[in-house]
């Protein structure tokens, strides 16, 4: 089911929960020690030191104030081997509490938006070491192999993800239908509750009248 979520840049005061999200890719991975440090202290630095990078970006994902989802990235110009500027993702996590709700899309939609307005053509991602759930998600938005990288266009990324927006908002009227069917059907079926003792009460009457004619005067 899809939420409201909002995607912001990342704060001072957000490190410490960055830190607990960290360690939770981490947890979560065959390959821990390849994804962060298990010092909390130590991750704080380090994503505070990444964040102020040239070029680099710490973007947080929340559902009601609570911060569910990062994505690192850098924004990489033109340089020796490349004539053309591109977006490489360094780290995408969502806590397992706040999947399937579009935490990942949106995180990557804006990541997508402002590629395109610099100018971008590619999106590089490093997905999670060990991490399988990471590796269908981008691929199933369009990422293929580059290297030990995938890479995917900004636009072809930015359609797939308006064409997931798309079925999930048809998922979600598809199940408000289901449930307003589910109710009708439950009301129908409880009216024969009353119907049925509407009779009982008039076969009562009947027979309390015949009682009471029968009685002797």
């Amino acid at each position: 089911m899809l939420a409201h979520v909002e995607v912001r840049d990342l704060a001072v005061s957000d490190l410490d929960t960055m830190a607990d999200l960290c360690l939770a890719a981490r947890g979560e991975s065959t390959l821990g020690a390849q994804v962060s440090v298990p010092e909390a202290d130590r991750i704080v630095r380090q994503v505070g030191t990444f964040a102020q990078l040239e070029g680099g970006s710490v973007l947080v994902a929340s559902i009601d104030g609570q911060i569910v989802g990062f994505a690192m990235s850098r924004f990489i110009g033109p340089g020796l081997f490349v004539d053309h500027s591109s977006f490489y993702i360094e780290a995408l996590y969502v806590a397992s509490s706040a999947r399937r709700r579009g935490v990942g899309h949106n995180l990557l939609s804006v990541l997508a938006d402002r590629a395109a307005l610099q100018g971008v053509t590619e999106i590089y991602a490093l997905p999670l070491p060990g991490s399988r759930g990471v590796q269908r998600f981008l691929a199933r938005l369009g990422f293929a192999p580059a290297a030990s990288h995938r890479v995917v266009s900004v636009s072809a990324l930015q359609r797939n993800i308006a064409a997931e927006f798309k079925r999930s908002r048809k998922g979600t009227a598809r199940a408000i239908e289901d449930l307003i069917a589910r109710r009708r059907r439950s009301r129908f079926e409880t009216n024969s509750g009353p119907l049925d003792l509407r009779a009982f009460q008039n076969e009562y009457a009947a027979r309390q009248e015949l009682d009471e004619q029968s009685l002797p005067n």
